[in-house]
C-alpha cells in the first residue's frame, strides 16, 4: 500500500503550520517548527509572495497531510464529494472525517493519525463486531467501533483510558474509554471539524 515515508515535520514547515503529525511532540518545544517557522530548503526563508494558484494548491495539500492522503485518492474524494448534493468542499471533509484511522485518532485512541493508521492495519479494531484493517474504511452513522479484546492491554489502549477526558472528543462521536468503544451518533457536519483549513480554495483548485 502506497503512503509517505518522510519526515512529517518537513510537511509542517512546507505549510507554515502545524499539522500535528507527530502527536505529543508537536505540542512540545521540540516542535521544529517552533524553531525553524519556515519552509525547507536553501530558499526557504526568501520565497515571494504566493499566488492565488499556490494559495490554492497548498490548501490542498495542506488538507491532504494532514489526513495523511495521497493525491490520487485525496482527487477521487474530491470526485465523490462534487456528485453529491450539498457544498462539495464540506462534503469532501466529512468525507475525510469518516475514514476509519480518522475516528480511532479523534476518539483519543492514538496519538496521532499515522498511529491510528497503523493501529488499525494490524487489525486492532472491530467494527460492528467484525475486525477492519482498512485506514480507509468510511464509518457510517450508528456505528460502533470498538478495540479488540486481546489488543485491549496494549500501551496506546491503557495510555487512553488512562487520560480519558485530556482531548476533546467531536461531538458526533461517543466515546466509552472504559470499555475501549466510540459510537458513531452522525457524520459530522462543517461545524463539528476543527480542521483549519480553507476548503474553499481547495474547490478552487479542482474547478480550474
Amino acid at each position: 500500500m502506497a503512503r509517505y515515508t518522510g519526515a512529517d515535520c518537513k510537511l509542517c514547515r512546507r505549510e507554515k503550520t502545524k499539522l500535528f503529525l507527530k502527536g505529543s511532540k508537536c505540542e512540545s518545544a521540540k516542535c521544529p517548527i517552533e524553531i525553524r517557522p519556515y519552509p525547507p530548503g536553501e530558499h526557504g526563508r526568501g520565497r515571494p509572495k504566493e499566488s492565488e494558484y499556490q494559495l490554492q494548491l497548498r490548501e490542498k495539500q495542506k488538507t491532504r497531510r494532514i489526513y495523511g492522503v495521497l493525491e490520487k485518492q485525496f482527487h477521487n474524494y474530491y470526485e465523490e464529494a462534487a456528485g453529491k448534493t450539498g457544498k462539495s468542499g464540506e462534503v469532501l471533509l466529512q468525507i475525510l472525517e469518516s475514514r476509519l484511522d480518522n475516528v480511532v485518532y479523534r476518539a483519543g485512541f492514538a496519538q496521532s493519525r499515522d498511529a491510528a493508521r497503523q493501529q488499525v492495519r494490524h487489525g486492532h479494531f472491530l467494527v460492528n463486531g467484525k475486525k477492519v484493517d482498512i485506514p480507509s474504511y468510511r464509518v457510517r452513522e450508528h456505528d460502533i467501533i470498538e478495540v479488540r479484546e486481546t489488543k485491549r492491554n496494549l500501551l496506546p489502549y491503557e495510555v487512553a483510558r488512562a487520560t480519558a477526558g485530556d482531548r476533546t472528543v467531536p461531538a458526533w462521536l461517543g466515546v466509552v474509554p472504559e470499555k475501549l468503544r466510540v459510537l458513531v451518533h452522525q457524520l459530522p457536519v462543517r461545524q463539528q471539524i476543527d480542521t483549519q483549513v480553507q476548503e474553499q480554495l481547495i474547490v478552487e483548485y479542482y474547478s480550474k
